[in-house]
């Protein structure tokens, strides 16, 4: 745990760019001090939990989850049906231990962040270690490295396929990944150099659940909308990006970006991390 001194610090953008996932605007924020994980939990550590508590994750009890294939086979067959993002599956039998579904398996990822487990059971896993979920405010202040206004958690240069800051995609988004950062999916949760503050992997590899409800701080009718859609699926704020991002695409690894779920949904390329009060 890192102990990130508090006070007068922002959350948002005056400068968005996806208006509609309520990026903007830049609003101030006072903050206590408080402790956050300097990395995501892993695969090792939830493993753990789930060992000395016999807690089954969401993903386990529906018996399926959300899970991503960029092959031109799974493509095809998801564009027949119709499907918008013909890159996510519904794979029975994906769950944490088994994040890509049946054949896959956690045994050489332990170090690696878990995915496949919902809002709920981050939650959990917190309780657990005597903590709680990271606010959007404070996630945001500690990918800053403090009040300093910063793009990303290395500063405000802007990676590429070429010069690489973190786990995220690199090629033509989702026929083709150059694995120029080394990784396919995931990276080990202590990859890369670390922020100012000592925290890995802020941006890409997993999104990170917050506590936070998601909301649109707009009056337009698409915000509106998208509010009452948030609102119907009590949708949480997930921060950070993914291995799935690229400018092209998914360009949320700005640290003002950020996505929505619903609370019990879980994903190969979602995750979180562990605050504390102090």
């Amino acid at each position: 745990m890192i102990r990130v001194p508090g006070g007068r610090s922002f959350v948002g953008t005056d400068r968005p760019e996806i208006p509609l996932d309520g990026e903007g605007p830049e609003r101030i924020v006072m903050l206590k001090d408080f402790g956050l994980e300097a990395t995501t939990v892993t695969v090792g550590r939830f493993a753990e939990f789930v060992a000395a508590t016999g807690y089954i994750t969401e993903a386990e009890r529906f018996g399926w989850a959300a899970v991503f294939f960029g092959d031109q086979e799974h493509l095809a067959s998801a564009t027949a049906v119709g499907s918008g993002l013909p890159w996510w599956h519904s794979v029975d039998g994906a769950n944490w231990r088994r994040p890509e579904g049946p054949g896959s398996s956690i045994e050489n990822r332990m170090d690696h962040p878990v995915t496949q487990v919902s809002w709920t059971d981050a939650g959990a896993f917190a309780d657990w270690v005597g903590g709680r979920l990271p606010t959007e405010a404070e996630w945001e202040h500690a990918a800053r490295g403090g009040g300093e206004k910063r793009r990303f958690p290395w500063g405000d240069a802007e990676p590429n396929d070429h010069t690489i800051y973190a786990n995220i995609w690199q090629g033509q988004f989702p026929h083709s990944n150059t694995l120029a950062d080394g990784h396919e999916r995931t990276a080990p949760a202590q990859s890369f150099e670390p922020n100012p503050l000592g925290f890995y992997n802020m941006a890409g590899n997993v999104w990170e659940w917050t506590a936070d409800p998601f909301k649109v701080r707009s009056l337009s009718k698409p915000a509106r909308l998208r509010n009452a859609q948030a609102l119907e699926h009590s949708e949480k704020v997930l921060k950070g990006g993914s291995f799935l991002c690229h400018i092209s695409y998914c360009y949320r690894y700005r640290i003002a970006a950020r996505m929505a779920l619903s609370p019990d949904s879980a994903a190969s390329n979602a995750g979180f991390r562990v605050a504390y009060d102090l």
